[in-house]
């Protein structure tokens, strides 16, 4: 028996993967509370897209220099821009104005509660460019529009499954159609446990390093259940019983024992799902009459959550039983 377990990749089928574009009206909507976002003048420019998930400063554009201007990314107008302007002539600050709002750029935000003069508003409304006001200190405004943008951005893919928090262990359960994924999560709501999404699951990167599960809009707090229909579990279970994302921790796969040529009795090989060029610990289910599986999904997600702790009962096991062969050999 080797004391060095194998390891084997399952990548994702899931087929739809969706390019983020962000636009500015999006933008606005989704984090005007948080980043305390105020919109000035008309509602023009809201159209016009972010193609970059960053901010930029744009003091040497204002100063005329555009050999290296990030035009693609939201322009922040902070405390040392607007000493620029104010500094600078009118007939200078309206052309370098104009020339800022010609370039194409997303957005303007001023910072720390600054107004824009009449005149270069009218000329921010004349180029089509939507303008904000925010009361917030120009980095920490920054740093807080950049952590929404980098979400905004995140590459997201549609999965086939369900998602449940099982004991702060996200799982995500897949499954042909039939083979009671949904039967299962209704067993572990029933146990306490939440639902994040049944059969279908968005699942979004965040910076390449996890995996976010949230359900789509439309089937968010339902759940079909074949015989029954579609039931709401906010008003069946109550609010515990559900939770709007969850990480990714363990990909369940529930397949009929029939199907499976053999399986892992002891667990010591290792398994991984891969959503999103991210790998993510999945194991195999088999599928019988008169087995709980939601019971079994229980037990791994909580020995998904030792494995966390650095505890794996298969390889001390295994090693266990090498120094016990290795001492009776002696």
């Amino acid at each position: 028996m080797s004391s060095e377990p194998a390891v084997q990749t399952i990548t994702s089928g899931a087929q739809r993967t969706n390019v983020p574009v962000v636009t500015v009206g999006a933008f606005y909507e989704r984090h005007a509370k948080k980043l305390q976002l105020k919109l000035e003048g008309g509602r023009g420019g809201l159209e016009r897209r972010i193609r970059e998930p960053t901010i930029n400063r744009p003091g040497l554009a204002l100063a005329g220099f555009y050999a290296y201007f990030a035009e693609k990314r939201v322009q922040v107008l902070g405390a040392a821009e607007q000493s620029y302007l104010k500094n600078l002539t009118r007939p200078q600050r309206r052309r370098r104005f104009r020339a800022l709002c010609q370039a194409k750029i997303p957005c303007l935000v001023v910072s720390r509660g600054f107004h824009l003069p009449p005149d270069l508003l009218a000329i921010v409304e004349e180029a089509g460019v939507a303008v904000f006001r925010t009361p917030m200190i120009t980095m920490k405004f920054i740093n807080a529009a950049t952590i929404a943008l980098e979400y905004d951005f995140s590459p997201t893919v549609t999965e086939f499954g369900s998602m449940v928090d099982i004991l702060g262990i996200g799982v995500l359960i897949r499954g042909a159609s039939g083979v009671g994924k949904s039967e299962c999560v209704l067993g572990l709501i029933e146990r306490g446990y939440s639902l994040v999404s049944d059969d279908v699951t968005r699942v979004k990167s965040l910076e390449g390093r996890e995996l976010m599960a949230t359900a789509p809009d439309v089937t968010r707090y339902h759940m079909e259940v074949r015989g029954i229909g579609i039931i709401n579990v906010v008003s069946v279970f109550g609010i515990g019983a559900i939770r709007i994302e969850k990480r990714v921790d363990l990909v369940v796969t529930l397949k009929d024992w029939q199907e499976l040529e053999e399986v892992d009795r002891i667990g010591l090989d290792r398994e991984f799902y891969e959503i999103l060029k991210i790998q993510v610990p999945h194991i195999t289910i088999p599928v019988r009459p008169g087995r709980d599986i939601a019971r079994l999904i229980e037990v791994a997600a909580m020995d998904q959550k030792l494995k966390g702790l650095g505890l794996n009962s298969a390889l001390e096991f295994n090693n266990k039983l090498i120094s016990l062969m290795e001492a009776q050999g002696s």
